[in-house]
């Protein structure tokens, strides 16, 4: 049985603790190396210089005071860089946690100034002869140079509802449903995409009933999506314009099942002149099922849980 993939969470703290790992001893020299030479700037930045190359992936190494002044410049690859001396770093990300008595602080990721992209930021403590706190030493990475396993995750597959924009929301009820093309030739087109999902593999359609129009993505192009008009919906000879391909033996949605879960889509369309279903999406891989609805608000589900759901269940009154 394969082993199970970590999750979101789990893949972030694996990399978390690989790197700070990496990290441990390479900052606890930089901090003895910057100890002896505190409050010189050339010999802080020769200090940072000569242990810059046993930081693995860094971008920057700087010196700071315990009020998060920069004392030293940034030192880099290209060697010392000045414009960064004495610039105010107490408010940055990095600063906010409390960095640990031994050891240093693995700040989370944030978005860097000068690039802007992510990058995260090692702090360690710089202590004196007698034990007392000096400063610290910064450290700066960006993710992209980072070479961490990146091990694949997935997604637990639970109901997730996530609320919309607030301004629709507010005006629900002084809305109504308006009969799109979709609407009134949805047998039509939930016949095709049937067709097309079990017999010539379409893996994930967007149906937009107001707009009447779907968004698809097909086993043999899954990088790129497609795009349905309601004239081409209407027209079952499109099923000859694609290939037969056999129904995925990995995907999760039986195909016996998807009618059923397109014809529940049908259903909250009609449900109510004003609480009604916009948008209904599946992925016979995941086996999600999402549903935006006239208020905004978005529902991915797994495609057996929607279908235990009637339509009492939805408009509150199971």
């Amino acid at each position: 049985m394969p082993e199970a993939k970590p999750s979101l969470q789990e893949s972030v703290a694996r990399q978390r603790a690989e790197l700070k790992q990496a990290l441990d001893a390479p900052l606890q020299l930089a901090a003895e190396a910057c100890r002896t030479t505190w409050g010189d700037r050339a010999r802080l930045n020769g200090a940072l210089a000569r242990v810059f190359p046993r930081v693995p992936y860094c971008r920057y190494l700087y010196a700071l005071g315990t009020d998060g002044i920069q004392i030293s410049d940034n030192v880099g690859a290209e060697g010392p860089v000045a414009a960064d001396f004495g610039r105010d770093r107490s408010h940055r990300p990095y600063m906010r946690g409390a960095v640990p008595a031994a050891g240093f602080l693995l700040s989370r990721s944030y978005i860097g100034l000068r690039e802007r992209r992510p990058a995260i930021t090692a702090i360690q403590l710089v202590r004196d002869d007698a034990g007392r706190a000096l400063g610290f030493v910064g450290a700066d990475f960006y993710l992209h140079d980072l070479p961490l396993t990146r091990e694949s995750f997935e997604e637990p597959r639970q109901w997730k509802q996530m609320r919309g924009d607030p301004s629709i929301r507010s005006g629900v009820f002084q809305q109504a449903r308006t009969e799109s093309d979709m609407d009134r030739n949805l047998d039509t087109v939930l016949s095709v995409v049937e067709e097309l999902m079990v017999d010539h593999g379409v893996h994930h359609v967007m149906l937009h009933f107001s707009s009447s129009r779907a968004v698809y993505w097909r086993v043999d192009d899954p990088f790129r999506y497609h795009l349905f008009d309601i004239r081409t919906l209407t027209n079952p000879d499109i099923c000859m314009a694609f290939c037969r391909q056999p129904y995925p033996a990995d995907a999760l949605v039986p195909k016996e099942r998807i009618r059923a879960i397109l014809d529940g889509m049908r259903n909250l369309r009609f449900v109510d002149e004003t609480f009604y279903l916009r948008t209904g999406t599946l992925n016979i891989f995941n086996g999600i099922v999402g549903l935006t609805f006239s208020c905004d608000g978005s529902h991915y589900l797994p495609w057996d849980e929607f279908l235990k759901m009637d339509v009492a269940f939805w408009i509150g009154t199971a």
